[in-house]
């Protein structure tokens, strides 16, 4: 079986957290051409390349920090971390559009419900514990 440890679990958490801080951030400031208009209006493809690169930047900080990591590997799978989370976050608002809804509930006003706070870590905790065992085990 394959698992995430707590600390696992919450250095990913923070990681999709601070991809999806980052493409906010840097989509409003810089973005110009959007990503997935349809689906998302909002999101914009400079957005999605700050995401990645807040996740990276994290990636590297929290890997001074942790033993026995490959780097290669590691930073790869916070990349692909990011994406997949850009991918969960569409997939939510597809969903959503194709249901003719705006919010996933009036549980958090203002943020879209409580399926846009989760859209993403739902799409990449499994994939972190898929991958867990490639950055931090003998290659």
């Amino acid at each position: 079986m394959v698992s995430l440890r707590p600390l696992e679990v919450l250095l990913v958490l923070v990681l999709v957290w601070i991809a999806d801080s980052a493409a906010y951030f840097v989509g409003r400031k810089w973005g110009r051409r959007k990503l997935a208009p349809a689906v998302s209006p909002g999101k914009t493809w400079e957005g999605a390349a700050g995401g990645v690169a807040g996740a990276l930047g994290y990636a590297i900080i929290c890997g001074f920090f942790l033993d026995g990591i490959h780097w290669v590997p590691y930073l790869a799978a916070a990349a692909g971390l990011a994406v997949i989370s850009i991918a969960g976050d569409l997939f939510e608002s597809a969903a959503k559009r194709q249901a003719s809804v705006k919010d996933s509930g009036t549980l958090l006003p203002g943020h879209g419900g409580i399926l846009d706070r989760i859209d993403s870590a739902t799409a990449v905790l499994p994939l972190a514990a898929l991958i867990s065992p490639l950055i931090k085990g003998p290659l």
